[in-house]
């Protein structure tokens, strides 16, 4: 497992970059399907997640 530490003044972050990866495949996923009902003139049941 990838990880990695961002320091930011007192504050440290620690990244699981396998998990981002992960989620970046998902979201792309989900704008794959919103692009393909879109294109086929539907409405997308899927809510914007941000």
């Amino acid at each position: 497992m990838k990880r990695k530490l961002i320091i930011d003044g007192n504050a440290v972050y620690e990244i699981d970059e396998d998990c981002m990866l992960k989620r970046k495949i998902t979201e792309e996923e989900v704008q794959e399907e919103r692009s393909r009902q879109c294109e086929e003139g539907q409405k997308s049941p899927l809510k914007d997640e941000k």
